[in-house]
């Protein structure tokens, strides 16, 4: 089993879900976060528009999914084409980070493993 951690912009979550929806992932969660990367922040106008002063940390979303390593490649390429703004993408799309999972247990049933997804 594989834990995928995709950040992406918030305005893209919702195509996201849909696509890892379509693409057999069939549990996830997600949460806002904040931080920077290559992208190191924007500049944003302050007052009545007449300064400007550097956002050094941006909102995103981090969407977590763990599943079975035979949907990690259509998962993946599913986050990529929805995440991207334009065709060739943006800085600020978005990462995704992939490792590894030893055990997953339901706590409801103590179900474990892939059982357990």
């Amino acid at each position: 089993m594989i834990r995928i951690d995709a950040i992406v912009r918030p305005e893209r979550v919702n195509v996201v879900l849909d696509a890892m929806s379509e693409s057999g992932c069939t549990g996830f969660t997600y949460s806002n976060v904040t931080g920077r990367g290559t992208q190191q922040g924007v500049e944003v106008f302050t007052g009545r528009g007449s300064a400007t002063t550097n956002r050094v940390s941006l909102p995103k979303v981090m969407i977590t999914t763990v599943i079975e390593n035979s949907n990690k490649k259509s998962v993946i390429e599913a986050i990529i084409n929805a995440a991207k703004t334009s065709e060739l993408g943006e800085i600020g799309d978005g990462k995704i980070f992939v490792s590894e999972v030893t055990d997953v247990i339901r706590v409801r049933t103590g179900d474990t493993g892939t059982k357990a997804l």
